[in-house]
């Protein structure tokens, strides 16, 4: 029986398990990417486990998020990210040099490679045939190390995508597509493997766009196949010797199938406030736009830019429209420069941000009050853009350009014939904002500022857990919901005591202050608890207020391994009617705690105020169930080694 692309390359890195859907595997892994925003996190936590030098092949420390610096915190973060990282062996992009995922997919990444980055879109590798899964700071660090990562062996859905885009119709597009059909929870515990002779017509970036955003479906990751096309992206890029042809067994076989007839695909929106709210722009109306944002590691990439500059040229941004546009990396902004696409974009009133995360995760430009802003993003969460009551659509690049000139919602296919953008023969390659690590032996100081506090570290499970039911909350609670990201607070991610009097306040103002009156206690939530994001942050902050336990419908796979880091139990209902008889301030017990972890599958938790045993279900692993009782990853890892 043959081989898919996933089967392939987990084999090539298995260390333990079986390959078999359901199973925990740990494989090896040869790249590791952190960014700003959780770097600093993941380098205190490798210094922690106290190895003095990297073991992957390749580890990249960028600086992306928390480049807006209205005070020291910033600056000083990434003087320690630059300093830990050239002690310790890992390359550093510099601020300004790009967002980690593109710039890792134009310089570093490799076909058939395991990536693990500390951010929940580093599937974006797998556009060019990578086995790239986003994971806590914490997996990062002990990937760092050398350890294996482990993880639940996932499903592999296969995507066949038929025939070929029509003019106006993007790659957004199919990604949008997919999650209208999956939602954001089709894709948990599922790897999307792209085939069929439609993905021929898709060049990397493309691939990449779909990849990335795979994220919102919950998914461990996203795939395409290295072929030819992967080779001609890698050889303009002047890195043809990293290339490899990697491709599924002609009689391979998959857990889940979905076809999508790329010819019926017509241009596509993710209302607010969720990913897979999606509806044909044409459905949606001419609605009165103020603000467009072009960028973030969905379509930040030269072709995206190009096809931008192309529909703006010669034009005028509507006068009630406020148009940002933020190339992906240096690389791109470079090009751009000198090609004249930039002066395009300027001259039609754009506004050119640096090359970075910057409005995707709020950091800056918020939109104004009640405002509708069209983004080229992967998000469109309640309150993420820094506006709560924004009303955000996601798009794709075509459709964001063309509404910028009409000042509506705008089908572009009403603009006339479509831009065309030929792949470059050749991209502008200067790595001179990457800093190699110093030479192994070479004495460095890790500097570090005011604002690096210690982090939380749990300590052994006890044999009896009580406490108050702090806060009961609805289904997709995002990690923005349970550890708020905003420009004001992002500064602050080096600082756990501070951010944890900001943890789930945007669901209730009181939370912080009422788990610290209770000495902590439990968090009731619905289904896909914990979706979005991978910051390990939303497990520290409640870690921080003394967080016990999480019971919820379902949760989302990055978060429920946080949490376990964390040493906080992740509990499922057994029966989903049980959610609805705990409320805020009911007393809970676990009792036996340890011998109920340690026997794992389902749990008795006591609702003591209202006098009844409810069935909860435990899924962990044999390790995993050690981990919790050790009091989290940092303390098994210091136990048991990585």
């Amino acid at each position: 029986m043959g081989q898919n692309l996933v089967q392939k390359i987990i084999k090539e890195h298995l260390i333990s398990g079986e390959m078999t859907a359901g199973k925990e595997i740990s494989i090896r892994i040869d790249q590791t990417l952190t960014q700003d925003s959780t770097g600093t996190m993941a380098y205190l936590q490798f210094e922690a486990i106290g190895i003095p030098r990297v073991r992957t092949k390749k580890s990249v420390a960028y600086i992306d998020h928390n480049t807006l610096q209205t005070g020291f915190e910033n600056a000083d973060d990434h003087k320690y990210i630059q300093t830990v990282a050239a002690k310790h062996g890992i390359y550093f992009s510099r601020p300004g040099n790009g967002i980690c995922h593109q710039v890792h997919l134009e310089r570093f990444g490799i076909p058939g490679m395991t990536l693990l980055g500390s951010d929940s879109h580093t599937p974006t590798g797998g556009g060019i045939g990578m086995l790239a899964i986003g994971a806590g700071g914490l997996d990062v660090a002990v990937a760092m190390g050398g350890g294996p990562y482990y993880l639940t062996m996932p499903k592999v859905c296969r995507v066949t995508l038929k025939g070929s885009l029509k003019p106006w119709v993007s790659a957004k597009d199919i990604i949008l597509e997919v999650l209208r059909i999956l939602t954001v929870k089709g894709g948990v515990g599922k790897v999307m493997e792209y085939a069929g002779e439609g993905i021929k017509t898709l060049s990397v970036p493309e691939r990449a766009t779909i990849t990335n955003m795979g994220a919102e479906l919950g998914a461990t990751t996203s795939i395409f196949p290295s072929d030819g096309i992967t080779r001609e992206f890698l050889k303009a890029q002047g890195r043809e010797d990293d290339w490899r042809e990697l491709l599924p067994d002609a009689d391979a076989t998959y857990d889940e199938e979905i076809e999508i007839d790329l010819e019926g695909l017509e241009p596509l929106a993710a209302r607010p406030h969720s990913p897979d709210n999606v509806a044909r722009v044409k459905d949606i109306g001419k609605i009165k736009v103020d603000q467009i944002a072009i960028g973030s590691c969905t379509n930040s990439s030269y072709t995206d830019m190009m096809k931008v500059a192309q529909i703006l040229k010669g034009k005028t941004v509507s006068p009630g429209v406020s148009l940002v546009i933020a190339p992906g990396s240096k690389q791109v902004l470079t090009m751009l420069a000198e090609n004249g696409a930039l002066a395009d974009m300027v001259a039609a009133g754009a506004r050119v941000l640096e090359s970075a995360c910057g409005p995707c995760i709020g950091m800056g430009q918020a939109p104004a009050t009640g405002a509708v802003s069209l983004r080229t993003f992967n998000r469109n969460f309640e309150g993420r853009s820094g506006t709560a009551s924004a009303k955000v659509y996601l798009v794709s690049p075509e459709v964001a350009a063309v509404s910028a000139i009409t000042g509506m919602l705008t089908d572009p296919r009403e603009a006339g014939d479509p831009p065309v953008v030929e792949k470059p023969e050749k991209y502008a390659v200067n790595d001179n904002m990457v800093i190699p690590p110093a030479p192994e032996g070479v004495e460095v100081e890790v500097v570090r500022g005011p604002n690096i506090k210690p982090f939380p570290v749990n300590r052994e499970l006890p044999e009896n857990l009580a406490g108050k039911a702090l806060i009961k909350v609805g289904d997709n609670i995002t990690t923005d919901h349970i550890m708020p990201s905003n420009a004001k607070l992002l500064p602050f991610r080096s600082n756990v005591p501070y951010l944890a009097e900001f943890c789930l306040t945007p669901c209730d103002p009181d939370f912080p202050a009422r788990a610290k009156e209770n000495g902590g206690g439990f968090i009731i939530g619905g289904s896909n608890y914990g979706q979005g994001s991978s910051r390990e942050h939303a497990a520290l902050a409640p870690l921080q207020l003394g967080v016990k336990g999480v019971i919820a419908k379902s949760f989302a796979r990055i978060h429920m391994a946080n949490l376990i880091n964390s040493g906080i139990i992740p509990m499922v209902f057994v029966n989903e009617e049980d959610y609805d008889g705990i409320e805020n301030g009911d007393e809970i017990i676990l009792s036996n705690a340890r011998e109920q972890v340690r026997n794992g599958g389902e749990m008795t938790i006591r609702n003591n105020t209202k006098h009844k045993d409810i069935k909860v279900a435990v899924y962990l692993s044999s390790r995993q169930a050690e981990i919790i009782l050790a009091g989290g990853l940092l303390n098994y890892t210091r136990q048991n080694g990585s």
